[in-house]
Order: structure tokens, then C-alpha cells, then sequence
């Protein structure tokens, strides 16, 4: 599957799509990132993203990319393991760094983002993101000139009433603390504080971006989200299962928007700030959600009953939606909505 990312056209057209959102690309050339996470779903496209530069623009970039397989990485870069510039660290972030490159830019992007996850592993899933956080923090902190870049989450919200324009940076809703589903949540929220205090006590450089709801065509074969098990169910050409209405409100973003904009935010953000990252053009309920990957696929949207194990993963969230103006005021702007993300998620995978 991996080596038939590399050459797939519709995936490469992402990749230049996504560089092409970024301006000033010639601040990545020459540089070190140190990437943990790189085999998850907005690691792996980064990784890509910033290889695929190296290969259109000699854009002289070294990766560490790091993860807790090193068979994994190699399975998930095969299309690269020759290259100079790619460097796998087996490492759980969890554990003191077993390599410590001088890095120019540290991307913490380790964590279980998935509900079967967090219902099976709720203490690894608070823990990666504050241990991980640390370790990654202390790294950066021994790098002067260095900059971290945590991911954290949309769900760092929680439960609110926010206006019709969503959440801004700013405004945090309710998260039960005594809900093992929190664990994804509030290990974030706690991450986002670490970032802050290593930032106010030893001067290091910064930022965090909160993602919304993500999806593309190099989804983990892990990853239980609904919308990846929508886009699973209808490539099979099975029909696609509900638990619930699907009344619940989302901000989405593909895959490529979503990277466009963290290294947006790398490059032009502001130290001590978190950004959204959300297509302000990408919101739709989960149902409508589902029913654009029907439509597209020739299938049709059922509904079920959901069993225990259902209930435990699903969110009470029901209005998800970010807003995206302080990302869009360093320049960022989306380019695929739910229509156009789905059509290059189903394009590569049919491939």
C-alpha cells in the first residue's frame, strides 16, 4: 500500500498541493526535523510532504523520523529507505531519547488518537502525551535555535455552546475528568500547559496546533474513527454502518490542508499561541459525512443499534467546529472541502 502512495498521481497531487499552500517553502530547505509519531496518519503525510520537497525542489532536507517499530517506519517508507536524508529512531517517547540530532524543528505527533485507544489503553494514551511531551521539551530545550511544535486536539474543548463561528483559541468547554474517554482530551490539555511552562521557565521555543477532525488516504490500519471506517466499509463496497443519527457537527479537514497548515504554523506562528487548524469550507454533520462517501462510492448508509462497546467509544461532543481565523491570518487558506478531500481519499486508496 505504502509504495503505491509514493506513486500514486492523486497523492502526489496532494503533496504539491500542500507545499503549494505554504508560503515561504524556502524556510524548510537545509533544515532538521525530528518527527515523533512519523508513522501515524498527520506524521506520515509530513514525512512525505517534506521528502516529496526534496525531490521537486532540492529542498536539502533531514528527517528523523521517529516511532516505537522501527519495522514499521521501514514498512511505511519502503519508497525512501535508500534516501540520504531519512533517518529512522525507534523510540517511545515515553523514554528518555535514544538519539538526539540537532534538530532546527521538533514535531510531537505521538499519541493514540483513535476510540478503540482510548478504551483499551486510557493510561498510554494520557501518558504519551505528557511523558512524550517532556522528553520532547527537554530535547528542544538542550537545542537553543530549536522549535517544538506540539499536536493537541480539537477535543481539548470539550463540551460548550460556541457561536455559529466555532471555537476560538481562547474559549474551553467542559471535559469530566472522572470519564476514561477524557484521557484523550485531557492528557492534551495538560501537554498544551507542559509546552507553556517549559516555554515561560527555559525559554523554549514553542507553538501548538489543534487539528480537527482528520481523515485521508494514509489512515493506520488501527485507526476505528467513523470516518475512516466509513471510507474502509465503502471501498469494500459494503454498506456503511451507524451507531447513532449522526447529528453530530465537525469540523473536517483532509489530510493535506491539515499539514499545509502545521507548517504554516511552524513557520510563521507565534511562540506561547495555539492555532485551529479547520477548513472553514470542510463542516458538515457526521451523517453527511458518511453519505458523501456513499455517494461517491455507489453505496448506501444504514443504521444500528450500537452495543456496549460502541456506546464506550463514542463522544458526547456534539458541536465540534473550530474556527480558523487566527490560522488564517498568517496566510493559510483550505483548499479541499469534504467533497474534494473525500474524492482524493477514495482516488488513492482505489488506485
Amino acid at each position: 500500500m505504502y509504495l503505491h502512495l509514493a506513486e500514486n498521481r492523486w497523492y502526489n497531487s496532494s503533496l504539491r498541493s500542500t507545499l503549494d499552500s505554504v508560503q515561504d517553502t524556502g524556510r524548510l530547505f537545509h533544515k532538521t526535523f525530528y518527527i515523533a509519531g512519523a508513522s501515524g496518519l498527520i506524521g506520515s503525510y509530513l514525512v512525505d510532504t517534506l521528502l516529496y520537497a526534496n525531490r521537486i525542489m532540492d529542498a536539502d532536507i533531514t528527517v528523523y523520523a521517529a516511532g516505537r517499530s522501527s519495522e514499521r517506519l521501514r514498512e511505511r517508507f519502503a519508497y525512501a529507505a535508500d534516501t540520504a536524508r531519512l533517518h529512522f529512531v525507534e523510540q517511545d517517547v515515553m523514554e528518555p531519547l535514544k538519539s538526539e540530532p540537532r534538530a532546527d524543528y521538533i514535531i510531537h505527533g505521538a499519541s493514540n488518537a483513535y476510540p478503540a485507544a482510548f478504551r483499551r489503553y486510557p493510561a498510554e494514551t494520557v501518558m504519551s502525551n505528557v511523558l512524550g511531551t517532556e522528553q520532547l521539551l527537554k530535547f528542544s530545550a538542550a537545542l537553543p535555535g530549536s522549535r517544538l511544535l506540539y499536536i493537541s486536539s480539537g477535543e481539548v474543548y470539550g463540551e460548550g455552546c460556541p457561536d455559529e463561528k466555532g471555537y476560538r483559541e481562547q474559549e474551553l468547554g467542559y471535559v469530566d475528568s472522572m470519564c476514561t474517554r477524557s484521557c484523550y482530551p485531557n492528557g492534551k490539555r495538560t501537554a498544551e500547559t507542559l509546552c507553556m511552562a517549559y516555554r515561560e521557565e527555559f525559554g523554549v521555543d514553542a507553538v501548538v496546533v489543534r487539528p480537527c477532525h482528520t481523515y485521508g488516504p494514509n489512515m493506520t490500519a488501527a485507526d476505528n474513527r467513523a470516518n475512516v471506517q466509513f471510507i474502509r466499509e465503502a471501498l469494500a463496497g459494503r454498506d456503511i454502518v451507524m451507531y447513532s443519527r449522526g447529528e453530530n457537527i465537525r469540523s473536517y479537514c483532509y489530510i493535506g490542508d491539515c499539514v499545509s497548515a502545521l507548517i504554516t504554523v511552524l513557520l510563521k506562528g507565534i511562540a506561547g499561541n495555539a492555532y485551529n487548524i479547520a477548513n472553514k469550507h470542510a463542516i458538515c454533520t457526521i451523517a453527511q459525512f458518511a453519505k458523501e462517501v456513499a455517494v461517491q462510492t455507489g453505496t448506501n448508509v444504514v443504521y444500528k443499534i450500537p452495543d456496549e462497546e460502541n456506546k464506550k467509544e463514542q463522544t458526547r461532543i456534539m458541536h465540534a467546529v473550530l474556527n480558523s481565523e487566527k490560522l488564517e491570518a498568517l496566510g493559510w487558506e483550505g483548499k479541499y472541502g469534504v467533497s474534494e478531500g473525500i474524492r482524493h481519499t477514495l482516488e488513492v486508496l482505489k488506485g
